[in-house]
Order: C-alpha cells, then structure tokens, then sequence
C-alpha cells in the first residue's frame, strides 16, 4: 500500500519503520533531517506534507499534539477525499470530535507505551472509528506495532482517545509514586535496591520494574523514553478534558506534571523533573485548603 507517514519524531520514526516492509512508505517531517532513519532504511522523503499526500492510500500522522494536526492536516483540508486517515497522536475526546467531523475517513489510533515497546513491537493501540471495515484495515496495519494482545477496536475515535489519557495518567502518577517511595526508603536508611525489591509486592511493582534500570543506573537518562514536556502536553489535555466537564471537580495538577498549566514551557525535548509539593486537589467552593506539603530537597528521583 502507498502510505504518507508525516511526523518522525522519536515515537513516529520506530511506527514508521514497522510499516517499511510491507508497504511504500512516504514520509515528512517539519525538520527534515529527523526523517535521516527513514530515508536510509528505503523510504521517500517527501519536501512538504501535501507532497507526500499526494498519490497516497492511506495517511498516517504521528504529531506532537492537537494544534500540529490542525496545522498540518485539517486547516489546509490535506487529507483527500476518501483516504484513511490514521492519526496516532495523543490528543482529547473533544479533539477527536473536531477531526472526525472535519475528516471522515478520520481513525484515531493512538498508542500507549514508549520507546522501548515501540521498537520491541509491543505498543498498545486504541483504533476507533465507526466504520467496521475501516477500523479492520488500520487494526491489521498497526499489527506491526503492537503486542498481540494489546490492539483494541473502538467504535469511535472519541472513545480511543478517552484510553491514552488514561494510561498516561496512571503513568504519572505511579512515577510520582516511585520517587516518593524511594525518598521515603532514603529518609529510614533503606537502599535504594532494597526499596525496589519491597514494592515487588506492591502496586507500584511495574513501575519499579520499568524505572529500576535508571535508579541502579544501569540505565542512562540521556535521551529518556519520555520527556517532562511530552507529559505536560498530555497533562494539559486530562485537566482541560475534566474540567470542561465538571468544573467544580479539578484534575490534580501535580499528579501529572506541575507544569501542565502553563502552555510557554512545553519546550520540546526539555527534560527537567517537576517540582513537588502542590495540593493534590483544588479546594471546593467555601472550603479551606489544605495545607501544603513542602518536602525537603533529596536527591533520589526517577527519569
């Protein structure tokens, strides 16, 4: 199949690598030396997004976040009629809304993992849509990417962009969990090893398992698997998602990122750990709140 893969970042550089080998792959990036990987491994490197469109049977689009997709895809109307688009990107259920409605043959296929089981082969993938025959075509083409086990047809791209969100979060906060935890194992005197081995028994146990490498620094941080800003980005779109719900019931800001508020740090690439120390949630109407935590700096932490 002729395919425009358009977005090679980290993550849509290992998703369009899958697909070269079954099918002719075109791809674009805004900086072009990021599709390098992919140009060296047979694909066609396209100079703009209309370009590599052109010709195309199917699209897929790996961005950074909903604005990117209104810029390159629905505001200059790239997607030809009647092509399947596939977008990959983590954005919002109201998102999803807004790109189904402008595009049709729209499928929401977000993945839930990171670079590890991108390249593995072992993502979870969301494919919603409510087109059966269109949901069965993107569920076999995204077969390279996931587990076995792990790709879920959805009937909407709505209801697939509800899930990784949802796995993102529970992401955050289990990696908060951890580094309390071994600040908590550092205050008794407890190593560091020893503090992994106890949460083998507890809920924080994959998380422990995921992070150990890097706290026994088997594992450096140069580079990461995920980036501060890349769950600011998707912290933002959980707290805009509850509070345009339910404004009186409020996302807790620091169970994802402390930044998440503030769109003019979400500079690409920055890996800087949040701070700690918010309230977990905003007080009620009326009510006082409570007081803040401000632990004392320490040195253990997790990438």
């Amino acid at each position: 199949m002729r395919i425009a893969f358009l977005g090679t970042g980290r993550m849509g550089t290992e998703l369009a690598l899958h697909l070269l080998p079954d099918h002719e792959l075109t791809v674009w990036n805004r900086t072009a030396s990021r599709t390098r990987r992919l140009a060296e491994a047979g694909a066609a490197v396209a100079g703009t997004a209309a370009e590599a469109v052109a010709g195309a049977e199917l699209v897929v689009t790996s961005l950074f976040g909903p604005d990117a997709v209104r810029e390159t895809v629905t505001a200059p109307s790239l997607i030809p009629d009647g092509v399947t688009w596939v977008d990959t990107t983590t954005v919002s259920p109201a998102d999803a809304d807004e790109f189904a409605a402008a595009v049709p043959t729209y499928v929401g296929a977000p993945v839930v993992g990171t670079l590890g089981p991108a390249r593995q082969g072992t993502l979870g993938v969301y494919v919603g849509t409510p087109d059966d025959a269109r949901r069965e075509q993107v569920l076999e083409l995204v077969a390279p990417w996931a587990d076995p086990e792990r790709p879920r047809g959805v009937g909407s791209g709505r209801e697939a962009a509800v899930g990784k969100p949802l796995a993102n979060l529970a992401l955050a906060v289990s990696a908060q969990g951890l580094r309390e935890a071994l600040a908590l194992g550092e205050a008794t005197g407890t190593s560091a090893e020893a503090t992994l081995d106890m949460l083998g028994s507890t809920g924080l146990a994959f998380i422990a398992g995921m992070k150990g490498p890097f706290v026994r620094g088997e594992r450096s941080t140069e580079g990461g698997d995920f980036t501060a800003d890349a769950i600011a980005k998707d912290a933002r779109l959980m707290i805009d998602t509850v509070d345009g719900a339910r404004p009186t019931a409020r996302l807790a800001p620091a169970a994802t990122c402390p930044r998440a508020r503030s769109p003019g740090l979400a500079r690409r690439g920055d890996r800087r750990r949040p701070r700690r120390g918010r309230l977990l949630h905003d007080p009620a109407p009326g009510r006082r709140a409570h007081r803040r935590v401000r632990p004392q700096r320490r040195s253990s932490g997790i990438p």
